[in-house]
């Protein structure tokens, strides 16, 4: 039976801000640096062992990689980078404050745009410092200039089928390192969740998801690496937070 896990990033400096991230690429607060660091004890505590890491290519996600990790003795192993696992790009709305967007267009419209299935951003306008069309990370890539959870579904399908599933069947075992959105996508697809459902999906920091999967890779079950406490109150943190960074 093969098992893979999933591991959304430690709490980065805008998450605790309560800005609209996405693309941006922030750092780990010291809080999101000790989540990573917890995630990596409990991995080890129960005895996971991993041949292949993959991340994006944000440093909130590499270094809650690195330092989850290290702390399995595993800094050895592969990391590959895909941009196909970064967060969900949040247009225009990338650098703004939450709640300072409720007050101005009302929690209803910003509700809308943070958590419908289909429905994108205001896109990004070209003189929006955070930008990343043209950062020297993306050469080569469409950046897109806005995305709902349904085109992230679309990128991470692929970025499953085209790199996972091969290595999956090498007898990989495999940690994936991303962020709230890209891992929503990821357990829709896996467990085949309606449209209308996922909106309401919160995966808390840096608590490892486990995935048993059968022979032809889909999903048997799921599980996280923490006590019912420990899930109830960092779920509830992230629901609260709206935590879409």
């Amino acid at each position: 039976m093969a098992k893979i896990v999933l591991l959304r990033h430690g709490e980065s400096l805008w998450n605790k801000k309560g800005l609209f991230t996405g693309w941006t690429d922030v750092d780990l607060s010291v809080l999101g640096k000790k989540q990573a660091k917890i995630a990596g004890e409990k991995l080890k505590k129960n005895g996971f062992e991993f041949d292949l890491a993959y991340v994006s290519y944000l440093k909130r996600v590499i270094k809650t990689a690195h330092i989850s990790l290290e702390e399995l003795d595993s800094l050895y192993i592969p990391i590959k980078k895909d941009w196909r696992l970064n967060e969900r790009h949040y247009g225009n709305l990338q650098g703004l404050n939450k709640a300072a967007m409720v007050k101005k267009f009302g929690k209803e419209q910003v509700l809308i745009w943070r958590r419908s299935y289909d429905m994108r951003p205001p896109e990004i306008m070209k003189n929006n410092k955070f930008d990343q069309k043209k950062h020297r990370a993306y050469e080569g890539i469409n950046v897109p200039r806005a995305e709902s959870l349904a085109d992230v579904v679309i990128r991470i399908k692929k970025f499953w089928q085209q790199e996972i599933v091969p290595n999956l069947k090498k007898d990989k075992k495999i940690i994936i390192f991303g962020s709230g959105n890209s891992l929503r996508a990821l357990v829709k697809y896996l467990d085949n969740i309606q449209d209308k459902e996922i909106v309401n999906l919160n995966i808390p920091l840096g608590i490892p998801l486990v995935y048993e999967l059968d022979k032809k890779f889909k999903a048997k079950k799921h599980y996280y690496l923490a006590s019912q406490k420990e899930l109830k109150e960092a779920t509830g943190k992230t629901k609260k937070a709206g935590s879409t960074q």
